[in-house]
């Protein structure tokens, strides 16, 4: 089953290394990873999503939340919450298929972010699932190159 945890920790030097480096010793795999500061600079959020039973996600996050400058851990399964992606997409925009393309940006409310006389740049928030099905449906198209951010998430209501 997959499962999104989120790591709040200082942010120091090295202490991602030894989350990441946990997942590999003990053969784990990070689906997706995405880290940046929170509201308070010395402390960073970190979001991965992994797969595993319920054993074993459990064994992963009593030996993340053991680590040094490790503040606090939350799988995210366990709580109402929301998760999104970004991703950037380079399709090929030819004068015969520039407003089909347009019109498919619309319809997932993506954006224009940067366009040459032959692809545009295409920027889409939402689900995992939204982000796939624009790719999936732009691919006829000429995607040229994705970027994906990870997902990020965090609990729906008042601040845990």
């Amino acid at each position: 089953m997959k499962h999104t945890i989120s790591v709040l920790l200082q942010n120091k030097p090295g202490v991602l290394s030894r989350v990441t480096g946990l997942f590999s010793g003990r053969g784990f795999n990070i689906d997706s990873l995405s880290v940046a500061e929170t509201l308070e600079k010395d402390v960073s959020c970190l979001t991965l999503v992994t797969h595993g039973d319920e054993a074993i996600i459990e064994q992963i996050t009593k030996q993340i939340h053991k680590l040094i400058d490790v503040i606090k851990v939350t799988d995210m399964v366990e709580h109402d919450h929301v998760e999104r992606e970004m991703v950037l997409i380079r399709v090929k925009a030819e004068s015969g298929s520039r407003a089909e393309v347009l019109r498919v940006i619309d319809i997932f409310r993506g954006k224009v972010v940067d366009v040459s006389p032959k692809s545009y740049v295409v920027e889409v928030t939402g689900s995992k699932t939204k982000v796939q099905a624009i790719i999936d449906i732009l691919r006829p198209v000429g995607v040229q190159e994705i970027v994906r951010s990870g997902i990020i998430a965090i609990t729906r209501g008042k601040k845990s």
